[in-house]
């Protein structure tokens, strides 16, 4: 990079998903890190395309009244945080509208019933665990660019536990490689890194589902975090989840209406639902940031169960598969919850209700 670049002055009005700020000049959208929408900044060019650039921030002249200190000293170089200098309260108004705004644009959906975002009740300090890396001495986060190696003595997110971990294997005079420190209890599968905003999701999963089915399907269950949680309010539970020790976990303390499917949910899910009554099935989706499988979704809709609850780590791939399911299922609800908090990252639930067939017939 050289400074014969050009350093452009911009007026910051959103923020795109991924925390980059969304500027205009000349007709070209030009996105800038480390910025918030109403701010004047100058920014200096380091790449472009035919319809849009990307800058990095030089210096802001107009400061936004909701820009802070970062409380991390290492925060615009790791690649760990995207919002630290934000005040709090604006980052969930950010989350809570790009949630919005790409249900609408990606999943062309004409209305989005957006209820209030989650916060989480520590911003800092949250995570029960972290992966670091370790190469030629130094441990740490990639940066931003992700090209080389931010060394980090703390973490601004990790748990104190997890702080202690990281100091420990600073200090232990480890190899090359990466290592996952995590408080205890956690296993070789996906959990939630924030336990306090999880207990909320687990809240609002309870209170959504509706009372009175007969069969809740847990896709993608893990180890079962939601199906042990809903599992008293339904007459038989069955999780599917393809890795082993998630299920292994999942099955050795459980209730006798509960049952673990080990294996692909697309090859799982149809035989279950065919087995049971669709009008008192609620499924719960928790997929990974890749979404449905398209597979899932024709089963979905090939057997159209009263209830779909989908949990979701990433709103593009859930607004594809809103617009899919939507063809037979309205949408009730959409929570974010702020899962992330610093970070570009935001969490939602969706709640989904086959829509009456007579209903359809009338509009017709």
């Amino acid at each position: 990079m050289t400074h014969s670049q050009p350093v452009l002055s911009l007026t910051v009005h959103d923020i795109a998903f991924g925390g980059k700020g969304v500027a205009r000049h000349d007709g070209k959208v030009f996105f800038v890190p480390f910025t918030i929408p109403g701010e004047t900044v100058t920014a200096r060019v380091v790449r472009q395309k035919k319809n849009f650039g990307e800058a990095e921030l030089v210096a802001v002249a107009e400061e936004s009244p909701d820009r802070v200190a970062p409380a991390c000293p290492y925060f615009g170089s790791c690649g760990g945080c995207s919002y630290q200098h934000i005040a709090y309260p604006r980052q969930l108004a950010i989350k809570a509208a790009q949630v919005e705004q790409t249900l609408r644009r990606v999943g062309k959906l004409a209305h989005v019933p957006m209820r209030p975002i989650i916060p989480a009740p520590h911003p800092l300090g949250y995570r029960n665990r972290i992966r670091v890396h370790v190469v030629d001495g130094v441990t740490g986060f990639f940066a931003h660019d992700g090209h080389r190696l931010v060394d980090v003595e703390q973490c601004a997110l990790a748990a104190p536990v997890v702080n202690k971990a990281l100091r420990d294997l600073r200090h232990a005079g480890v190899g090359e490689g990466d290592y996952s420190l995590r408080a205890k209890g956690g296993g070789p599968y996906f959990e939630q890194t924030n336990p306090e905003v999880t207990r909320e999701l687990l809240a609002l999963v309870e209170a959504t589902a509706r009372r009175g089915q007969a069969l809740l399907v847990d896709a993608y269950c893990g180890a079962g975090l939601f199906a042990k949680k809903l599992a008293a309010h339904f007459e038989t539970v069955i999780g599917i989840e393809e890795n082993v020790s998630a299920i292994e976990k999942a099955q050795r303390a459980t209730a006798p209406h509960e049952h673990y499917l080990q294996g692909d949910v697309g090859a799982h899910l149809g035989e279950v639902l065919a087995a049971h009554d669709a009008a008192r099935t609620t499924v719960l989706l928790d997929p990974p940031a890749t979404g449905l499988d398209a597979r899932v979704t024709d089963l979905l809709l090939a057997n159209l169960p009263a209830e779909i609850l989908y949990v979701s780590c990433n709103p593009g791939t859930l607004a594809r598969d809103l617009a899919a399911l939507s063809r037979s299922y309205d949408l009730a609800a959409v929570t974010p919850l702020d899962m992330f908090p610093q970070t570009a990252e935001i969490e939602v639930l969706a709640h989904l209700t086959l829509r009456d067939a007579r209903s359809e017939k009338l509009s017709s």
